[in-house]
């Protein structure tokens, strides 16, 4: 009798732990178990290096979707990519994204800029102001290199 108690409690024990780290892998790695009715917006930008699938969009600081894929546009040369918007959250037509850094990593996020236009932007509608991001080493390099010209 005693035993099989020993055993009932390690059974109830192991259920806990995995729920609880399946729970812990799903939040950190930012799996959505749950399909959310997003709706589809669209952004071109001339540069997202270091923005990637997941990551986040934002307007206030505070999340309203994530990037859902990043695809080059044959057509117009640049960077397509697509942003599910929570559906709840309306943007207006003139609405600017822009790709920021957080943190000292560098991860890239997308930030949206609230405009002020009465017409509301539908799924599937592209956004046209859109900042892209800055790229530090090619700053860095023409500094360099623009000293470098003077000097001589």
């Amino acid at each position: 009798m005693k035993k099989g108690m020993v055993e009932f409690y390690v059974g109830i024990f192991m259920i806990i732990g995995i729920v609880c780290s399946s729970y812990l892998i799903i939040e950190l790695g930012g799996v959505r178990v749950i399909n959310t009715n997003d709706y589809r917006l669209y952004a071109y930008f001339s540069s997202v290096a270091g923005l990637k699938k997941g990551a986040g969009v934002e307007m206030a600081g505070v999340e309203i979707g994530n990037v859902v894929s990043i695809t080059l546009d044959t057509e117009k040369l640049l960077a397509k990519v697509e942003l599910g918007i929570h559906e709840n959250i309306k943007l207006a037509e003139d609405v600017m994204a822009s790709v920021k850094t957080s943190g000292v990593i560098g991860d890239r996020y997308i930030n949206l800029s609230p405009g002020g236009s009465e017409t509301m932007l539908e799924s599937g509608e592209t956004i046209f102001n859109t900042e892209s991001a800055i790229d530090i080493e090619s700053l860095v390099s023409k500094y360099i290199f623009e000293k470098e010209e003077k000097k001589k």
